[in-house]
């Protein structure tokens, strides 16, 4: 099979726990702007050895590009932009968690949507990508709210990375969830943290780690992708407001958007398909719109158009 056919959970891990230890410890000492004397020929050599991800890279700017003239067109140095700036997107992460990015930093199309939902003790979903750095917005929520932000995750990178975070900072408590697949089980215990006014936060962005074909395709940059039932599905099944959820470096600071989408999402079995297909047709849309006005700040490096019943979920030997 195919490396460009390889699940995208399933892609091999990078670089080492050594590695990122060496260079947190640059970042710490030195500060940032030293660290990236030591960080760009690790960018660099995970570039020109990365094939998988330097062609996905490419052929997300000539999607994006034939979609909007003002995204630039691929090219070896547009690619090599964008990696550095997933490798800067990962220190964001660290700041954020260290106190270096302060509430101030932040704007907001509308900051009073988290307030309202606290004050109301309603729980909601919000439905994020890797579009931007979703880790700023949480890392940030911690200690001034006492409501729980419980993030769902699909792989053990996440898990490691928060490791790694709580090794900077005792004080850093994530809620974490991660999950293999979802079930009934599953459902009914996020349904609880709903009902007791928590927030849940999941990425709609990536298929399922283990279940093939639970997908929908709708058009993304002029071309159809596969996205993943399971988010609207869960939103559905929470029965609780559903918004879309973005946060995009800006000069100067981070701009989070909320976009409230509904009170609670309806699938009645005679217009399941019909109503499913249209809120991830709208997910899609929103996320193109975004993407192209923030094309470095998209973060899926594997190929996004893939067909799923052709996709392997098996590590590669």
């Amino acid at each position: 099979m195919k490396k460009s056919n390889q699940h995208w959970a399933k892609m091999e891990e990078r670089g080492s726990r050594v590695g990122l230890k060496i260079l947190l410890w640059v970042y710490r000492v030195f500060g940032r702007r030293l660290l990236w004397l030591v960080l760009f020929p690790v960018v660099l050599f995970m570039f020109l050895t990365g094939s998988r991800a330097r062609l996905a890279s490419y052929q997300f700017f000539k999607q994006a590009h034939r979609v909007n003239s003002d995204v630039p067109k691929p090219s070896f140095y547009t690619s090599l932009k964008h990696f550095c700036q997933f490798a800067d997107s990962a220190f964001d992460k660290l700041d954020a968690w260290l106190n270096r990015i302060k509430q101030q930093d932040l704007t907001y199309n509308d900051s009073q949507v988290f307030p309202r939902l606290v004050e109301q003790n309603k729980g909601a979903i919000f439905i994020g990508s890797h579009l931007g750095n979703l880790e700023v917005c949480r890392a940030l929520s911690y200690g001034k709210y006492t409501t729980k932000i419980n993030v769902l995750v699909f792989t053990d990178h996440a898990v490691k990375f928060n490791e790694m975070l709580q090794s900077l900072n005792d004080g850093v408590a994530i809620n974490l969830i991660q999950v293999g697949a979802m079930s009934p089980a599953l459902a009914i215990t996020l349904k609880e943290k709903v009902d007791n006014g928590e927030m849940i936060v999941i990425v709609g962005d990536r298929t399922s780690v283990t279940q093939q074909n639970r997908v929908e395709y709708v058009p993304f940059l002029g071309q159809d992708a596969a996205f993943s039932q399971g988010p609207f599905i869960l939103a559905a099944l929470l029965d609780c407001p559903i918004y879309w959820f973005f946060c995009f470096k800006e000069k100067g600071g981070f701009h989070v958007i909320f976009e409230h989408v509904s009170n609670g999402l309806s699938l009645p079995r005679k217009q399941r398909d019909i109503i499913l297909k249209e809120v991830i047709t709208a997910y899609a849309e929103r996320l193109a719109y975004y993407a192209v006005r923030y094309p470095f700040q998209w973060f899926n490096f594997f190929d996004f158009w893939q067909k799923d019943e052709t996709v392997s979920r098996r590590k590669e030997k």
